[in-house]
């Protein structure tokens, strides 16, 4: 129990720093640049393995740390095969960077857009199933916040398509928050070793 309590005050701490350093970022990138229409990719291609692309990095081994927590309480292979792929995506996406706004896409930026596709959907349908083996006030707000980020992935991507990238940068952060919240949830349920993920029936 207190490997599990140290794995969700870690990861909460490593969720913190992502944050701040998120911040940063965009207070330091070119005036030119506006966060209603560009992605937080364009953001951090201007400043190349600064500290954004290091956001990006820190948050998924802060998710990582969770791993080994979720998989001795129990959770299913799916959810934790799901949370690797939304930290590997994320991971990826923050090493290969994508091209500078307005620049032909080559294969490196279609890398770091798959991957943060995958990304992007992994880890929602994770909330969602460890939803299943949390207590109820826990569960409430994960499979809040996984509706919420399932809506502005939607969202996102009607924009990257039909919409002309009609305010992409708006729905990308939002989609952001929305996905912290939803690990922030799972960290919290974890560092508070009582409210331990459970076995489900029949399990």
């Amino acid at each position: 129990m207190r490997g599990a309590r140290r794995s969700g005050l870690l990861a909460l701490g490593g969720i913190a720093l992502a944050a701040v350093l998120a911040v940063i970022g965009h207070l330091e990138v070119n005036d030119d640049l506006s966060p209603w229409s560009l992605t937080v990719s364009d953001f951090a291609v201007s400043d190349r393995g600064g500290v954004i692309d290091t956001a990006m990095a820190v948050l998924a081994v802060a998710s990582a740390v969770l791993l080994p927590a979720l998989r001795r309480a129990g959770a299913g292979r799916a959810a934790v095969a799901l949370l690797v792929a939304w930290s590997a995506g994320l991971l990826a996406a923050a090493v290969v960077p994508t091209n500078e706004p307005g620049l032909p896409m080559d294969t490196a930026a279609y890398v770091h857009r798959y991957a943060s596709v995958l990304s992007f959907l992994a880890l929602p349908v994770a909330g969602w199933l460890l939803a299943r083996r949390l207590g109820a006030a826990p569960a409430g707000w994960l499979r809040a916040w996984t509706v919420a980020s399932l809506l502005l992935a939607t969202a996102m991507i009607w924009s990257a398509y039909p919409g002309d990238r009609a305010l992409i940068g708006l729905a990308e952060r939002l989609l952001i928050l929305a996905e912290t919240a939803l690990l922030t949830t799972l960290a919290l349920t974890v560092a508070r070793t009582r409210a331990a993920l459970t076995p489900a029936r029949g399990a």
